[in-house]
């Protein structure tokens, strides 16, 4: 990082506009020590933060009114082990609630559980090959019926299910069985020690599930469940009404687990529209509460800022933007479904034309021009925590090598510029969803592409459209009908294993599954495969840290992605909503109940 930078984010820091967390782990990011990036704020006059006030404490439920909020990719269901984006992970969240959630530093905060399950209190075993959990008393659905360990058991039948498609499945593929120690409490056991034994049932992967709800709709009839679209959940808020791509309204639950919580009476969480027309309704006019995800270009959004109205919060995640390499070919149809595992890219398969593509991304560009505070370059695609950082990669924007390495594969130019070789020419499909960032992102890689002899054809899908969980709908991202495509992927834990598992053969993405298989490059690669498996039961914390980074360098040395950028969370609030605690390791709803609104 250049001085002019590194200065810009520590003023940052000393505005109040960027996380102090978020400046000590991109430095982190970097190669420095947490120590010396706090002596390095420390130095200009940042002090270490202080201990923070103690959380509003209302002293009934309800009273603050409606909460408003904005996702301007709107959600299409409400059951969250479908959820193919964060957009319908994040309206689920209203609804349904895991055994426990990650806050900001990646710790475990129970939500149904009763206590975090430790050796010390004898819940969890010191060989990670089983864990105890047990409910809090009391908990009812919102249909009034007794949340039991019945619950939590069919929730991992109904997962596991491989009839039922669940995205979440692969949190919960090592589970050898669940017993029932008793009404409210479950003891799962790991067909293997587990050291991220919180993955299943906890975070964005762990929403329970009714059992009386849910259980004529097993398997193969997951999808005909009416509660995929009308939640029967423990959440603070009860579901009023739902308008798959538009708006999700839920009303106070009077009888949510948490005394005197929620602040608010309602929720509106209303979808569609654009990053920057969300932006303006936060910070400029105050129409809403809330607005997710704001895309935004950077200086928009400080212009924005500037009248008073709202904040822009920002806070670290592990979340790539990054390119897509298709590894299947997207133009030939295999069993009526196009890029199938069965076939190979007749271009990309050319590991020297990947190369060239990953030389022609100019991040920097991406970064200074597009997203200021929002992000900070990376060649890995997996940044965060700290420890699984590689720091054996690095990229380059270099377009005169990028020509290079495509003459020497054998790459002519023709005629018109463009190259070829054994009659198939460097022409590509490259698509992302709408939102100008991602739109100047593609012309940028467009034009330094024209430049080695590269034609790229820009398609822009509908946001709604395009991480829409439709296995029917071929633009969506899970089928991958195109060359390259661009997106944010969510790392929602703070470990890395499940986030990886995007580049395993047995995830890919097809027909078979709905499409609701992780990988969606299609990539194959038994060395990775075997990697991830030894990574899956390494107890040791620096060895498994040794083979979770592996897992990054096989995926870049073999440009099955092209990191672009490493997004921190970004959204707008108004100036009196409090109590989000935003986390990059979770849904942004996951602590919903504690919001209110300041006087």
């Amino acid at each position: 990082m250049d001085h002019h930078a590194l200065h810009e984010l520590i003023a940052q820091v000393k505005a109040g506009r960027l996380d102090r967390r978020a400046f000590v782990q991109t430095m982190v990011g970097l190669g420095l020590t947490a120590p010396l990036a706090a002596q390095m704020l420390a130095s200009v006059g940042v002090a270490q933060a202080q201990p923070k006030a103690p959380a509003f404490n209302p002293t009934k439920r309800g009273g603050g009114g409606l909460l408003k909020t904005l996702w301007w990719q709107a959600p299409t269901l409400l059951n969250p082990h479908f959820a193919t984006g964060t957009k319908d992970q994040d309206a689920s969240r209203i609804f349904y609630e895991p055994l426990a959630g990650f806050d900001p530093d990646g710790n475990i905060i129970p939500t149904l559980a009763a206590e975090t399950p430790t050796v010390q209190n004898g819940g969890l075993a010191r060989d990670l090959t089983w864990v105890t959990w047990r409910l809090k008393k009391g908990m009812t659905w919102h249909d009034g019926r007794p949340v039991t360990a019945d619950d939590v058991i069919f929730t991992y039948e109904f997962v596991s299910d491989p009839a039922t498609a669940a995205v979440t499945s692969g949190s919960y593929h090592e589970i050898a069985k669940i017993d029932k120690v008793d009404g409210l409490t479950v003891k799962v056991t790991f067909s293997k020690p587990q050291p991220f034994w919180a993955d299943a049932f906890c975070g964005t992967r762990g929403s329970i599930l009714p059992r009386h709800v849910f259980d004529p709709f097993r398997g193969a009839k997951s999808r005909e469940a009416p509660a995929n679209l009308k939640p029967v959940g423990t959440g603070p808020y009860r579901l009023l009404d739902f308008k798959p791509g538009d708006t999700v309204r839920g009303e106070a639950n009077p009888a949510y687990h948490v005394p005197n919580r929620p602040f608010f009476d309602g929720i509106e969480m209303k979808g569609g529209g654009d990053a920057a027309s969300a932006a303006r309704a936060v910070l400029q006019t105050g129409e809403y509460d809330y607005a997710w995800n704001l895309q935004v270009e950077d200086d928009i959004l400080r212009r924005l800022e500037q009248g008073g109205k709202g904040r822009v919060n920002i806070w670290p995640t592990g979340n790539p933007e990054h390119m897509q390499c298709n590894f299947s070919d997207p133009w030939t149809e295999v069993d009526g479904e196009r890029s199938s595992a069965k076939t190979t890219h007749p271009v990309l398969s050319d590991p020297a034309v990947r190369q060239a593509l990953n030389l022609l991304v100019d991040r920097a560009a991406v970064q200074e021009e597009i997203y200021g505070r929002g992000g900070q370059t990376s060649a890995n695609f997996l940044n965060a925590p700290s420890r699984f950082y590689s720091k054996n990669t690095r990229w380059e924007f270099n377009v005169d090598k990028a020509n290079q390495v495509l003459d020497a594969a054998g790459w002519k130019r023709g005629a018109d510029g463009v190259r070829a070789k054994d009659g198939k020419r460097l022409k590509f499909v490259f698509q992302t969803s709408i939102n100008a960032p991602r739109q100047k992102n593609q012309a940028i890689v467009k034009q330094a592409a024209a430049k080695a002899g590269i034609e790229i054809e820009i398609k822009s899908v509908v946001a709604s459209v395009f991480f829409s969980s439709d296995p029917a709908n071929p633009d969506t991202y899970p089928h991958f009908y195109a060359d390259l495509q661009m997106y944010n992927t969510t790392m929602s834990a703070p470990d890395p294993q499940y986030f990886m598992n995007q580049f395993c053969s047995w995830e890919i993405s097809q027909k078979a599954n709905k499409w609701q298989g992780r990988n969606v490059t299609r990539f194959r690669s038994d060395e990775y495969d075997r990697t991830y498996r030894t990574a899956d039961s390494e107890v040791d914390p620096v060895k498994r840290a040794a083979l979770l980074i592996k897992l990054n360098d096989i995926a870049i040395a073999n440009v099955v992605v092209i990191p672009v950028l490493w997004r921190n969370g970004v959204s707008g609030s108004s100036t009196a909503l409090m109590g989000m605690d935003l986390t990059g390791w979770d849904s942004t709803f996951w602590r919903l109940p504690y919001w209110y609104r300041q006087a």
